[in-house]
């Protein structure tokens, strides 16, 4: 006895971290990347061509790039890469559009304001969130378009036509997605309705919606419409265009909110209605909460398309920040063969930047909100 406790552990053996072949990047690398031999060959050649298309384009955005300049020269010589300096000539115009320069200021202020409040509604944490709601939502879009428009205050009145680059961009997209959202919802739930007319013509309206695409609603919201208008009856090409954007998005936001409310077991409503809630109730309380957490994904996907359908309104005549880039093409100045390279791969920069955002702050919005549902 005395023998077999001389063999007992008094205390814990020290921790060893695992062998290399089951843990580390080695282990990950050979179950990853080379389970199989013909896994492992595609590896091979796939990075290859990654390296050699990264390497490729390095060399043309960075070393071959030329960097400083006052004109076309410096980027029309033999074997150049990006014409940086045209970017830096023209980038005050992708963000003004054709606004006066004098009066730019308005915009940098919008701009600022729209950030600062954007930002903390982001934010769960931050106090006084009911506020920052009625500011972004009220507040906020008035002081916008009497900041933009002017004609008031004493401040120079701007036209439409002459908002542009990436501040018509914003205005478009931030109109969009938060029109689209609730119109959305209403529109989910009236096909959904009981009341046979209330169902029908909501599914009449997406079905119609969704089945054209998005230019030949901007054709005919700002084209067509206005031949329906009484003699002397004039809408603003940006309005229209507006109204537009935000009710095609809001047809395909139904259909993603739809899919949730339908993920929502019945035993949701009896339960709702055994505690005598409204039908309202039921949905603001009960429903709506499970349904929108659900399709998360979703209602970020439709937001990332709008800001990218954008573009779009190119085709009207209104020059957003794609067509703003485009116009400085005309400039005799600049016109060399790098200059619609560059520009095309900053603005895939841009455009990446604000959909990779709304992108991770969907995945945020997801693992805060995650009740174990998550399979």
């Amino acid at each position: 006895m005395t023998d077999m406790l001389a063999y007992v552990r008094t205390e814990d053996a020290p921790r060893l971290p695992p062998p290399g072949r089951v843990s580390g990047p080695v282990a990950w690398a050979k179950e990853n990347l080379f389970p199989t031999p013909f896994s492992g060959l595609a590896t091979v050649v796939l990075g290859a061509l990654f390296l050699y298309i990264l390497w490729t384009l390095f060399r043309w955005a960075v070393i071959d790039a030329a960097w400083t300049g006052a004109d076309r020269e410096v980027c029309s010589v033999e074997g150049a890469g990006a014409c940086w300096p045209f970017i830096k000539a023209k980038f005050g115009q992708w963000v003004y559009g054709l606004y006066p320069i004098a009066e730019r200021w308005r915009v940098d202020i919008c701009l600022v304001v729209g950030l600062l409040t954007l930002v903390p509604l982001l934010m769960p944490s931050v106090p006084y969130k009911l506020w920052n709601i009625l500011f972004f939502l009220a507040v906020y879009p008035v002081m916008t378009f009497i900041l933009l428009s002017g004609g008031v205050f004493g401040l120079l009145p701007v036209d439409t036509p002459s908002w542009g680059g990436l501040t018509l961009t914003l205005v478009i997209a931030v109109t969009g997605i938060v029109a689209s959202f609730p119109l959305g919802i209403v529109l989910a739930l009236g096909r959904q309705s009981a009341m046979p007319v209330v169902s029908l013509l909501s599914t009449v309206f997406i079905e119609v919606v969704r089945g054209v695409p998005l230019i030949t609603v901007l054709f005919i919201a700002t084209a067509m419409f206005p031949l329906f208008l009484p003699p002397g009856w004039k809408f603003d090409e940006l309005l229209m265009a507006l109204v537009g954007v935000a009710l095609f998005s809001a047809a395909y936001m139904a259909e993603v909110v739809r899919g949730g409310l339908q993920a929502i077991p019945k035993g949701q409503h009896e339960a709702a209605k055994a505690l005598g809630l409204s039908y309202w109730k039921m949905m603001a309380l009960i429903v709506l909460p499970q349904a929108l957490k659900i399709v998360i994904p979703g209602i970020v996907n439709s937001f990332i398309s709008l800001f990218k359908d954008t573009t779009l309104v190119t085709t009207i005549g209104l020059f957003d920040l794609l067509g703003i880039v485009q116009l400085g093409f005309q400039d005799p100045k600049w016109a060399s063969p790098q200059t619609p390279n560059t520009s095309y791969f900053t603005l895939a920069i841009l455009y990446w930047v604000f959909c990779f955002g709304m992108s991770r702050y969907s995945i945020y919005t997801e693992r805060r909100l995650h009740t174990g549902h998550k399979r």
